[in-house]
């Protein structure tokens, strides 16, 4: 059963797809595998991670669009958002609004979770 999005989730999706297809929004951190890789190679990664529109009721059951599988040269890449408060000591009180929020996207390979 799909769900139908409500305000609060479409203003969080909003600010996850900036992240995660602009680079606008918060912080990106690449796993020790990613990095590792040639400089060519992590922004083909991360081109695939801002192209991804796989989301399904099963992958993306609340609809925000913080998480994601992509393939990469036969890998699987996760990527994940999370969101913290300013001071990341713990996770943010609303997730709508940037400025209670700072939002971290890891990108790493499957192996590496």
């Amino acid at each position: 059963m799909t769900r139908v999005p409500t305000e609060r989730t479409l203003a969080i999706r909003t600010l996850n797809n900036r992240l995660r297809m602009g680079r606008i929004g918060g912080r990106i951190i690449l796993s020790a595998g990613i990095t590792a890789l040639d400089e060519s190679f992590v922004r083909e990664i991360l081109v695939a991670v801002a192209c991804f529109e796989g989301f399904t009721p099963d992958n993306d059951p609340w609809g925000e669009h913080d998480c994601g599988l992509v393939e990469w040269e036969g890998n699987r890449v996760l990527f994940k958002i999370d969101y913290y408060d300013p001071t990341f000591e713990r996770l943010s009180d609303d997730p709508t609004d940037p400025c209670k929020t700072e939002r971290v996207m890891t990108v790493m390979f499957a192996t590496e979770y």
